[in-house]
């Protein structure tokens, strides 16, 4: 019988994609997926610490492996991602959880096939390096299909104040264009339709190699290509975006008309101390300069509540900025003391009190905007590229240009397909509608 395999993500869509490469490594070595955590042979957890609820789930979720592992001493339980760079935290884990056979930092994943070796001769391992090693990418298992995650750079310069990626994603690599380009084009040669270019701030890309290839030309360079793919790219920080990008944008037609630009607050006292080195305008202003260049295009963002001695005044002020830049949507948060960050030592941490109603006010004017932005999506013909299908439902779903997800019914597997649907209802993010048939290029 195979052995088999269990991943535990938490996190972003790096570590989502980083464990397709954990599951890549694995199925090298014969090992299969499973769903179950009793029948594994070996449960790997690719953690996150951006946020405490992340870590302490993690932390939950580890320590109830404790019976099994009891009940079943071959199986092998392994812990890597950005939790165990932490300072401390490798022995912290080896002390809290002595169950735990293997411990990898973020860059050592591409050796966890070696590091089960190790384990097999019978000592448990822990190799969390400091520096990063050259950049050296592990096979991956990819069970996205028809999108897929393409890692461009990993790390990050910035050090904004709240944020603990620098510390344990190490300073800015990028991939050479050769090899991001040779990725993505034998990912399209494999029939995948959307490919999302992942980085911490995709567009320092190329910084670290003298600047010579940026990364609006590697937007141009992948788009090429001239069959119907779409383009993503995540993160894109707002003191980086400029004119040549949304040039890119504009000019390249593969490249999705929906952008990721988290603006985090509405104050420029709270951006300063944050770190983020733009204020409240030159981030509108930047909105301003893409709408008008893209028409139609959407914005999306990150926003974060109860920094350090924000003020009702403070927060009021990013309610404003959230109205006039008109996100499509938005991924709020309450601000997480991470320690090791300029910000967990600042005095004025916001009660908890204070934080959760400030979040729940946002929340109901970032969903406000959505549903008002999903009016214009009724009677409306739509293409969606078709995800999966819902087999207690009975229905496709697929996303569209902007992310909106799209609900259909349809008599033939349509799953990779790009598809039009004319919506009949909008429900927050979420569409349903009626596929329109297309036959010898009359519409039925």
């Amino acid at each position: 019988m195979d052995k088999q395999y269990l991943i535990v993500t938490y996190g972003c869509q790096m570590n989502v994609h980083e464990s397709e490469k954990i599951a890549g490594i694995l199925h090298e070595r014969g090992y299969t997926e499973c769903t179950d955590s009793r029948d594994a042979d070996i449960i790997v957890f690719n953690t996150c610490c951006i946020r405490e609820n992340a870590e302490n789930h993690a932390y939950g979720n580890i320590g109830a492996l404790k019976k099994l592992k009891r009940a079943k001493p071959s199986l092998l339980i392994a812990v890597g991602g950005c939790m165990t760079q932490q300072e401390g935290a490798a022995e912290k884990l080896r002390r809290k959880f002595p169950f735990v056979d293997i411990v990898f930092g973020t860059h050592n994943l591409s050796r966890l096939g070696e590091l089960i070796d190790l384990r097999a001769k019978g000592k448990k391992v822990v190799e969390v390096t400091e520096q990063p090693e050259l950049l050296r990418e592990a096979p991956s298992f990819r069970t996205s299909y028809p999108n897929a995650w393409v890692n461009i750079m990993y790390g990050c310069n910035n050090f904004c104040s709240y944020c603990i990626v620098p510390y344990v994603r190490g300073r800015e690599r990028s991939r050479t264009p050769d090899e991001v380009v040779a990725e993505v084009n034998g990912l399209l040669n494999a029939g995948y339709k959307e490919i999302t270019l992942l980085g911490q701030n995709v567009n320092s890309y190329g910084n670290d190699r003298g600047g010579a290839f940026t990364f609006p030309q590697l937007l141009d360079r992948i788009c090429t290509r001239k069959e119907k793919f779409r383009l993503r790219f995540m993160t894109s920080n707002p003191k980086d975006f400029g004119e040549e990008l949304i040039r890119a944008i504009a000019e390249n037609e593969q490249v999705c008309d929906l952008v990721h630009l988290p603006v985090q607050a509405g104050s420029d006292r709270i951006l300063r101390l944050m770190n983020r080195k733009y204020t409240a305008a030159e981030y509108l202003k930047k909105v301003e300069m893409l709408k008008k260049r893209v028409p139609g295009c959407q914005i999306t963002s990150d926003i974060m509540v109860g920094f350090p001695t924000e003020t009702e005044e403070d927060f009021r002020a990013t309610l404003s900025l959230v109205k006039e830049a008109g996100f499509f949507t938005a991924f709020t948060f309450v601000y997480s003391r991470r320690s090791g960050t300029a910000a967990a030592q600042m005095e004025g941490q916001i009660p908890e009190e204070v934080q959760k109603e400030r979040i729940m006010r946002l929340v109901e004017l970032v969903n406000a905007q959505t549903r008002e932005l999903s009016l214009p999506y009724r009677g409306k013909e739509i293409e969606v590229l078709c995800e999966d299908y819902d087999a207690a439902k009975g229905v496709y779903l697929g996303r569209d240009e902007y992310g909106r997800m799209g609900y259909f019914k349809s008599e033939r597997d349509q799953v990779g397909e790009f598809v039009k649907i004319k919506i009949s209802d909008t429900s927050g993010v979420s569409l349903t509608g009626e596929l329109v048939e297309e036959k010898g290029g009359v519409r039925e």
